[in-house]
């Protein structure tokens, strides 16, 4: 049996081609299985009352349903969010990816939803930010939620920043 060690092999690795090889795999993975992981973190969210296990264990957490731009039907979707004040902020990253992801169309066109905080839903009035306050916010939520800093930098588009204020 031959062994082959690394310095054996006349192999050139360009370490940013195999990063972006990894973050390009990662966002098919999680592109073809999405709505599957979205809904076994509803369904486990609204069961024990927003504490979730596993890799979501004590992650900020909320449901947001919003309601589809085309079809008018409610669309729920499981994001992180922040806090500035009372306002809850969530970035509309799609983990990196090209498009923005539903959701954020749906309050474009339909700027009302409700989230749900542990077993608590409320309506919420969404704007999105835009200049300083956009940049403050989005270091804000990228220096909480590292993961967010990644996901701008896998994409060329400017991840939205937007705004969810409780209506009483």
């Amino acid at each position: 049996m031959q062994t082959t060690s690394r310095e054996s092999r006349d192999i050139d690795v360009n370490q940013p081609q195999v990063a972006e090889f990894r973050a390009d795999l990662n966002r098919r993975v999680v592109a073809g299985r999405a709505e599957e992981i979205h809904r076994a973190l509803i369904a486990e969210f609204r069961a024990t009352g927003g504490k979730l296990a596993g890799m979501f264990a004590g992650a900020p957490l909320l449901l947001l349903t919003t309601t589809g731009a085309k079809s008018g039907e409610p669309r729920t979707a499981p994001v992180l969010f922040t806090r500035a004040g009372d306002r809850y902020v969530v970035l509309a990253s799609k983990a990196g990816a090209p498009t923005n992801p539903g959701w954020y169309h749906n309050l474009l066109a339909q700027p009302r939803a409700v989230i749900e905080l542990g077993d608590e839903p409320f309506e919420v009035v969404s704007s999105v930010a835009v200049g300083e306050e956009r940049d403050r916010l989005f270091a804000s939520h990228a220096e909480q939620l590292p993961i967010y800093a990644g996901y701008q930098q896998q994409t060329t588009r400017r991840i939205p920043v937007v705004i969810l204020e409780r209506l009483s």
